[in-house]
């Protein structure tokens, strides 16, 4: 049996929000984001560590906050039947990170596996927890300064070296959205009805880079039918500051485009044009989708705490 404490933090709640998790010396990782929650922190804490752990055969889990714990074993059954509504109607909080947790423990279940949890008093001096807390401190910290914290060995004990701080978050200049216009797109690639692409670059390798070929297969994610019906799994391949600016000119928000993501209307295929390495940890890639209606689009994906996500996407008419 694996056993792990799991914790979260958030400085000003909301503000700058740090997670952790932590075994022992060797196994242990820490992340957030700039702006969040305290129970976001302990959410992401209690995914990711699933996450990392797959294959585990028994876990169990410490963790100092009820919220989470609850949630998990008390609340989500109810919350789920009643559309993710609380007992009062109004909507849960959190949802997105509670359908991925529910996704994980599910098909941990599935797979033979056991997951408990074990309620801890926080800043009692338990070891494991203390360790935990001082991780998902020191990553809101480091986002409070504007840096990236150290992303820890994971389970797998290989010491993965901190994202430089230029980066944590790319963003490239977003051109100003065109006037909006009527339009039945559905977002995240305008359900790709685009425009024809005058005249192909030259084709990018994927395979001589391995970030590059990640990337490209997370992009071809995106596309399917199975993904693009799951909410949970196309807000995991998303980065918290995600948007898009489509080609029907719109400016799409992250939770504009989760709230009306579906499937595509017909099969698309990517062909990969180009690849282009921003910095250590951000690649844009340049694609054409071809099938019914071809368009070309271009996208920037960064990694964070070992993740690869999605952080802008763009779809560009081309004059005929």
């Amino acid at each position: 049996m694996i056993t792990a404490a799991a914790d979260g933090s958030s400085l000003g709640n909301p503000g700058p929000t740090g997670w952790g998790w932590y075994i022992d010396d060797a196994r242990w990782a820490a992340g957030g984001q700039r702006q969040g929650t305290n129970n976001i922190g302990e959410l992401s804490a209690v995914i990711d560590l699933l996450q990392q752990t797959e294959g585990v055969d028994e876990l169990l889990i410490l963790c100092d906050s009820q919220y989470v714990i609850k949630s998990i074993t008390q609340w989500m059954p109810g919350w789920k039947r009643k559309g993710w509504r609380k007992a009062d109607g109004k909507p849960v909080m959190n949802r997105e990170l509670l359908e991925e947790l529910d996704r994980l423990m599910t098909a941990r279940k599935a797979a033979g596996g056991v997951v408990r949890f074990e309620w801890v008093k926080g800043h009692a001096g338990h070891p494991l927890n203390e360790e935990a807390d001082r991780l998902a401190n020191g990553a809101a910290t480091a986002y409070q300064r504007g840096a990236v914290p150290d992303a820890g060995p994971g389970f797998g004990g290989v010491t993965r070296a901190p994202a430089p701080p230029a980066a944590a978050a790319p963003a490239p200049a977003a051109p100003a959205p065109a006037p909006a216009r009527p339009s039945t797109s559905v977002g995240l690639f305008d359900d790709l009805d685009g425009f024809g692409a005058d005249e192909a670059l030259p084709a990018a390798d994927p395979a001589a880079d391995p970030d590059e070929a990640a990337v490209v297969r997370l992009e071809r994610e995106l596309l399917l039918d199975e993904v693009r019906a799951d909410r949970t799994r196309v807000a995991a391949l998303l980065h918290p500051e995600w948007e898009e600016i489509g080609a029907s000119g719109r400016r799409w928000s992250r939770e504009q485009l989760l709230a009306e993501v579906a499937p595509l209307p017909s099969p698309v295929e990517l062909e990969l044009l180009a690849a282009h390495r921003v910095a250590a940890d951000a690649l844009l890639i340049v694609w054409r989708g071809t099938g019914q209606s071809e368009a070309l689009r271009s996208s920037l994906w960064v990694r964070a705490d070992g993740r690869w996500r999605q952080r802008f996407h763009q779809g560009t008419p081309l004059q005929g």
